[in-house]
């Protein structure tokens, strides 16, 4: 069985039913993931959208049905690096893509993004594996 884990861009177009396309039909039998930023960044969407029980419930569900991702030694180890890595070549990479990119490389899982973008720097200097967008 393939894992891969979930960027939070696409874990909310899962939400939305939005996520179309040959990511839609990659992800089709795969095992999902998400960290526990992205489980931050929802509920911080969430509450500025002003979601009522209805949509907090979905979440829920939809959160039983894949696994998270803590943090834990390792990830806060790894992201201290690839922080430190990105500020010696001039980068200071955004807090969460990091936590995100940290959680991945300790766990040997691709991300699933559509901002490719944000993770490249990790996938050229660190081997972060990236899902076909």
């Amino acid at each position: 069985m393939d894992y891969v884990v979930l960027d939070t861009d696409v874990a909310s177009l899962i939400l939305k039913y939005r996520l179309a396309g040959r990511l839609a039909s990659w992800l089709a039998n795969k095992t999902l993931f998400v960290t526990f930023v992205t489980v931050g960044e929802l509920t911080k969407w969430g509450d500025l959208q002003g979601w009522g029980p209805r949509r907090w419930a979905a979440l829920d569900i939809w959160l039983r049905s894949v696994y998270v991702l803590e943090y834990d030694e390792s990830v806060v180890r790894t992201w201290g690096r690839l922080v430190a890595a990105g500020q010696r070549r001039g980068r200071s990479p955004q807090v969460n893509d990091t936590w995100i990119a940290a959680c991945c490389l300790v766990e040997g899982l691709p991300l699933a993004t559509q901002n490719v973008k944000d993770y490249l720097d990790f996938a050229r200097h660190h081997g972060l594996a990236l899902a076909p967008s």
